[in-house]
């Protein structure tokens, strides 16, 4: 009864983060679908706690109660721009768990066997007339936990299966450990953002794979516990070179891409626990990881592969030198362009969010519609750091959810707009994408705003973004730079609006 009620429970909480992650797919319905992955997750904590295993309730709830204390802190204290780095950071953490269960697995199997040994019995039973059947006496198995218990019920070929389980959950939860860890400095500006590797770039981290396999083979034939910390240290190795080597510009996907790696890093601990939910969790995490990275990186003209290798970022040669001068312009004079036309096109980018302008945004948007002028929202894949930044952004501002338009709806539609305003962004409105071969983002699709009939880029100052790449955009005759945080900026204007 008592295993019943927590398989139905599972049933219900996968339904439920189902529903989530389809939910998750528009705005409008994002609010509900968040809404259902609470719910799951609750129903599936309970269900956990009162299931099979039960016990140390103690230690269980302090634990709870410490995670929902530290996860209240990070959610009422981080801010938008800060949760590229905070997913990154519980990619880690995620990666780190699975490490501690995988170690966890085989020292309780050399436990078990142990313990068993002493009271004259093996794992899993014996074979009795060509069947296996449990000749485990209960008064053996009663001193074991209850994944000890279930460790001794195994036969030979399923302990062999968990050892399989329990490597693979170790070498992805170390990469994704340490590749969570550099992403997350990368993010926050601790780490430099250019792609950097040691001598030898993708030899070493084919060496340290080959390594990985060879131990995870020795181990198979009784290698013991010091072969899974060596190959737990490659994995470790493989993970902070493998983000090391991947530029700032692709950044949002290494973030995807490690959530994917997360994902089965969750499952193979459901694999070692046998727990059912944390199977479909893992698998519905690491796959929609793993397709929002794919779809990202054909956003970006990459390789999907190749960003998964690492080594992106760099320049290919020398890169075509940049003419002219930025040309600066004062808040009146965009207000006038702005009072003046009929087509606005905004275009928001990761200094938008630095500078927490979303509201003035908004409240400019309000305003130029209310003139009766066409405003629209242009949003590139990568927008931000994070997938869907922009969007959560704009959302929060309450900005009308049907001029918020991705850049394959609006893209042929900068050659009759009148004004383009980019607000923070960099890379996404690059044109050497198009026109510099050797560019680091060569090929990358980009919002065409240069073709519109003026151009206004609302800026800090006269730096590269966050690849550190120079921007023709800024030079050319129809853009003008309206310089200083973009909050101010916005807020100078917002009185000009006729």
């Amino acid at each position: 009864m008592e295993f019943g009620f927590t398989t139905a429970a599972y049933v219900v909480a996968a339904v439920l983060f189902i529903l989530s992650l389809g939910g998750l797919s528009g705005q409008e319905s994002a609010k509900r679908a968040v809404w259902y992955g609470i719910v799951g997750m609750a129903i599936a904590v309970v269900a956990t706690l009162i299931g099979p295993g039960q016990g140390l309730w103690l230690l269980s709830l302090v634990l709870i109660a410490g995670g929902a204390a530290v996860g209240y802190q990070l959610a009422t204290k981080v801010e938008m721009t800060q949760m590229p780095e905070l997913v990154a950071g519980m990619h880690a953490l995620v990666g780190l768990a699975a490490v501690i269960v995988g170690f966890n697995a085989d020292i309780m199997i050399s436990y078990v066997a142990n313990h068993l040994a002493e009271n004259g019995a093996a794992l899993g039973g014996a074979l009795v007339d060509g069947e296996w059947v449990q000749t485990l006496d209960k008064s053996v198995t009663e001193p074991l936990s209850a994944f000890g218990q279930l460790i001794a019920k195994k036969t030979a070929v399923e302990i062999t299966i968990l050892r399989v389980e329990l490597v693979l959950g170790i070498w992805i939860g170390a990469v994704t450990f340490t590749g969570s860890y550099v992403a997350w400095g990368k993010l926050s500006g601790k780490v430099d953002s250019a792609a950097t590797q040691l001598s030898g770039g993708h030899m070493l981290n084919a060496a340290a794979a080959a390594a990985s396999l060879v131990l995870a083979i020795i181990y198979f034939n009784g290698g013991g516990l010091l072969t899974l910390v060596l190959l737990t240290a490659l994995a470790l190795f493989i993970g902070w070179h493998l983000i090391m080597g991947i530029g700032g510009a692709d950044m949002p996907v290494v973030v995807s891409m490690l959530n994917s790696y997360s994902g089965w890093a969750a499952a193979a601990i459901g694999f070692s626990l046998g727990n059912d939910l944390l199977i479909v969790v893992g698998a519905l995490v690491g796959s929609s990881g793993a397709i929002l990275s794919y779809i990202m990186c054909k956003a970006m003209n990459r390789s999907f592969v190749s960003v998964i290798l690492g080594g992106f970022g760099g320049a290919a040669g020398e890169q075509m030198a940049v003419e002219g001068e930025q040309v600066a312009i004062e808040a009146d004079g965009v207000a006038t362009a702005l009072n003046e036309a009929d087509s606005v096109v905004i275009i928001p980018g990761y200094g938008m969010a630095v500078a927490q302008a979303q509201q003035g945004v908004a409240e400019l948007t309000r305003k130029l519609r209310a003139a009766g002028k066409e405003v629209r929202f242009a949003i590139h894949p990568v927008a931000g750091r994070l997938p869907g930044h922009m969007n959560v952004l704009l959302a929060e501002a309450k900005v009308p959810y049907d001029i918020v338009l991705e850049m394959d709806e609006i893209n042929d539609d900068f050659p009759e707009t009148d004004v383009a305003i980019v607000i923070g962004s960099n890379d996404i409105v690059n044109p050497a994408a198009q026109d510099d071969p050797n560019s680091p983002i060569a090929g990358m699709p980009v919002l065409e705003c240069w073709k519109s009939k003026q151009v206004f880029v609302s800026k800090r100052g006269q730096g590269t973004g966050y690849s550190g790449i120079e921007n023709p955009l800024f030079f050319k005759e129809n853009t003008r730079m309206f310089y200083g945080d973009a909050k101010q900026s916005i807020d100078k204007l917002l009185p000009m609006i006729d």
